[in-house]
């Protein structure tokens, strides 16, 4: 073959490459918006990819995720959302509590948005009723309000003795707000118990609660359900124990890094269910026919590693209902 010609082969070769790639479709595209950052979620998204692949879908197969981090900004979000919107995802998971759900609820009425909040999503207007949501958008409601008191009650179970307790909360999650703060206040007026509440929503604002604890002198702390505060759940525990302060917290994550108590949904098994539904939405079935689930499983999580570090004897009847003891 003469030099000329080979080079034409050569050439017409790669065409042929770039017209056979160009011609292959595009793969579907699931954005995943976040309230916080991707560093603490790494199990929680190993979760996701669990249940897209029970689905039917891999990611890098035959099916790509977009991911948007707010990393704890939740003004963030909106325009994360619109960014979402304008690459023509297939489908967005707005996963880390209602902030991100709402987001994705205003950026579009036509793609299809799964969420998991805490809030009543009927009440926020994300779905129209838990059975038949309608829209375009469904998800995962994972009851983090109505359990608040609960934890209250178990840390009050746990150190009877403690008669001041501090509260955590984030001023700019509807899960945290004043309803469930009452709710909370109620409860605690039932087990003669006073509460310190301090809203925060930053890093620092975290140390500076903490710090405030030298003058406040809380006997307990419950830390309210949150995805930023889930999202920094090594911090709020280290500070936790250099205050030597009993705590109680939303999920298991908490118990595993040394966090004294928790009581809450599997936050993994949300993300995996979040996943599942994404796979459905990606297999034809509208938002609109899949209800909002609701998980009624419950974990009693106790680090007795922690108790025994703050010199706590967990009562055996506690101890005896507990789904998993740390030791």
């Amino acid at each position: 073959m003469r030099r000329r010609e080979f080079i034409i082969f050569l050439g017409s070769g790669a065409a042929w490459s770039n017209m056979a790639r160009a011609q292959q479709p595009a793969l579907p595209v699931i954005g995943f918006l976040h309230s916080t950052s991707a560093g603490p979620n790494v199990g929680t998204v190993s979760a996701f990819r669990e249940g897209l692949k029970q689905a039917g879908y891999v990611d890098g197969q035959n099916v790509a995720i977009e991911f948007r981090w707010a990393d704890g900004h939740y003004d963030r979000l909106p325009a994360l959302a619109m960014d979402l919107v304008r690459e023509r995802v297939a489908v967005i998971a707005a996963l880390g509590g209602q902030a991100s759900a709402l987001a994705a609820k205003a950026a579009t009425s036509t793609i299809p948005v799964v969420f998991d909040t805490g809030e009543d999503p009927v009440k926020i207007g994300l779905v129209a009723s838990f059975s038949k949501p309608g829209g375009n958008v469904t998800g995962i409601n994972i009851l983090t309000n109505e359990i608040e008191a609960k934890r209250l009650g178990l840390l009050h179970e746990l150190i009877p003795t403690a008669l001041t307790i501090a509260v955590i909360g984030h001023p700019d999650t509807p899960a945290n707000n004043d309803v469930v703060l009452e709710d909370l206040q109620t409860a605690a007026s039932a087990l003669g118990l006073k509460l310190q509440i301090l809203k925060v929503r930053s890093v620092l604002e975290i140390d500076n609660a903490f710090a405030s604890f030298n003058q406040r002198r809380p006997d307990a702390l419950l830390v309210m359900a949150n995805a930023f505060f889930n999202s920094r759940r090594n911090q709020i525990v280290q500070l936790a124990a250099h205050q030597a302060i009993p705590a109680i917290y939303e999920n298991h994550l908490f118990a595993m890094v040394g966090g004294l108590i928790s009581y809450g949904i599997d936050l993994s098994e949300v993300y995996r269910q979040a996943g599942i539904y994404i796979g459905k939405i990606l297999n034809g079935t509208k938002p609109a026919d899949l209800p909002v689930i609701q998980p009624t499983k419950l974990e009693l999580v106790i680090n007795l590693k922690t108790a025994k570090e703050l010199g706590i004897t967990v009562p055996p009847q506690l101890l005896a209902r507990a789904d998993e003891v740390i030791e």
